[in-house]
This record gives C-alpha cells, structure tokens and sequence, in this order.
C-alpha cells in the first residue's frame, strides 16, 4: 500500500516538535532546580566586584547606648 508523501512529512513534523518539546522540559526542570544557585553565584561575583555596594544597601545597625 501506498502512502501518501504529505502524511509522511508531517510525521516528521511531529517528532521534531516532540523532541523540542522535550528538550525544553528537561531545560525548564534543570533551570528550577539549579536557579538559586545559579543567582547565588552571579551574587557572589557582583558583590566581589563592588563590595560597597552591599554595604549602602543593606547598612549596619549601629548599637544603642
């Protein structure tokens, strides 16, 4: 039998839309999982950087006598 040349294409159609669809799951799970670590690290480097800026952001409290 026969198949028809259309039917064919739009199956690959639909198993590179699978493997998207896959890919982005397993991209969104990893990104769930390491993305507070991921904004530590970028925390870490940034305060590295400008170390003052920490410190006008959040300033010490000074103790009452």
């Amino acid at each position: 039998m026969l198949q028809n040349p259309r039917h064919q294409e739009g199956q690959g159609l639909v198993e590179y839309a699978l493997i998207l669809v896959l890919v982005a799951v397993v991209v969104i799970v990893i990104l769930a999982l390491l993305g507070p670590a991921i904004g530590n690290i970028f925390s870490n480097i940034i305060n590295s950087l400008n170390p003052t800026a920490t410190q006008m952001a959040a300033p010490t409290p000074t103790p009452s006598s």
